[in-house]
């Protein structure tokens, strides 16, 4: 009689096929509405809205919900166009005027900052937002995914502001803020003020945040009896508006932006940036020096250095030497010119080297006699001129 078998054990799952218990595996790709921003198309919150309008398709599929995984090779269509290639990240300062809103379109038709700069640069998105009659630095970059983590407050950036308010500030009541305060039901987190100057009515505030909600300071600020009338936005974070013109902009270098980012730029921007696409570049090797110096070989006598005693009489020498190579000079250059002979009555010549011939010694040619060099003919005003001269060089009887 023949023994059964056991039922074979069913084999066990490896480490790669089953995860861990307790932890759920990781979906692959990533949410459509996050690509969409990512590659500058639009935010979030409009690509959902985008979906829900039909208006994008996934691999020949049009989407009616946001709640779709795609990954890198998936082919999508926004309008029936391809979605663009994601470029570097990018993020610039800019400087918000007063009478702009902060959004891509208006139901009222009010100007937009970006309908000012649709022109002068590529679609972005803002960090955040400033009000209708608010001003200040405003974060721009071209990547939404970006800009929504930039502005959560969990990333514990600070925003400063300079505010000017209507009435005089209580300092107990300001002290206060600085561990929250609720408003009609909406609960700030802590704001840091402090009083700069008073001046007559209108009193000048700094006031520092981290979350900036919607109309945040103008609440708060109407809650403890001041109101705001002018409100300046000066610093998000590590980046400051500084002297940027009003309604100008300026990119943030590529090298400062990755330092402030780190881990919140997208992979593929960083891995441009690593492979050296951007940045400063990189100094050549030199082969050689420039210049080729052609050094005579020391003699045999001087092969053994001068003392210092051989080096002051040589100086000696020298300084000695300068007197008797000036005096060579001069009679070098005397025997050279030209000169011009003047017989006195006795029969004697007179020669000066340097005239010319038919010229009086110490005059220049065309003056009259008895005029020095630079003056005017005559003789000099004074009591010294009533009296005759005699002419230089006759005799008296």
């Amino acid at each position: 009689m023949t023994a059964s078998r056991p039922p074979a054990k069913p084999a066990a799952a490896t480490p790669d096929d089953t995860p861990p218990s307790g932890v759920t595996a990781k979906p692959e790709g990533e949410r459509i509405a996050k690509v969409l921003a990512r590659a500058g198309v639009c935010s979030r919150r409009d690509g959902e809205k985008m979906i829900a309008e039909g208006r994008v398709s996934v691999d020949g599929r049009v989407l009616d919900t946001p709640a779709v995984r795609v990954l890198p090779s998936s082919a999508i269509l926004v309008d029936g166009k391809p979605l663009p290639e994601a470029d570097v990240t990018r993020l610039w300062l800019y400087h918000k005027p007063t009478g702009l809103v902060t959004s891509h379109k208006d139901e009222q038709d009010r100007p937009t900052v970006f309908d000012k700069l649709k022109k002068r640069l590529p679609r972005v998105v803002s960090v955040g937002r400033l009000d209708l009659n608010s001003e200040g630095l405003l974060l721009l970059t071209n990547d939404g995914a970006l800009a929504r983590s930039l502005e959560l407050p969990s990333r514990g950036w600070v925003r400063r502001y300079r505010v000017r308010v209507l009435g005089t500030p209580n300092p107990e009541k300001i002290a206060a803020l600085g561990g929250g305060v609720t408003v009609e039901g909406v609960t700030y987190g802590p704001i840091q003020v402090t009083i700069d100057t008073q001046t007559g009515r209108n009193a000048w505030l700094t006031v520092s945040l981290s979350e900036g909600k919607n109309r945040e300071i103008r609440k708060v600020m109407e809650h403890i009896g001041l109101q705001v009338n002018r409100l300046l936005r000066i610093s998000f974070g590590p980046f400051h508006l500084g002297r940027i013109a009003r309604g100008a902009f300026e990119e943030v270098p590529r090298r400062q932006l990755h330092d402030a980012l780190g881990g919140a730029m997208r992979p593929d921007s960083a891995a441009k940036d690593k492979a050296g696409r951007t940045g400063w570049a990189k100094p050549k090797a030199k082969s050689g020096p420039r210049y080729k110096l052609k050094l005579k070989p020391p003699a045999k006598d001087d092969a053994a250095p001068a003392s210092s005693a051989a080096r002051q009489g040589a100086a000696g020498t020298k300084t000695a030497a300068k007197p008797q190579r000036r005096e060579a000079a001069k009679s070098a250059l005397g025997a050279d010119r030209p000169t011009a002979r003047k017989t006195t009555p006795d029969g004697k010549t007179m020669t000066k080297p340097g005239t010319k011939p038919g010229t009086k010694p110490g005059t220049k040619p065309g003056t009259k006699p008895g005029t020095k060099l630079g003056s005017k003919a005559g003789p000099r005003p004074g009591p010294k001129t009533a009296a005759k001269t005699k002419p230089r060089g006759s005799r008296s009887s």
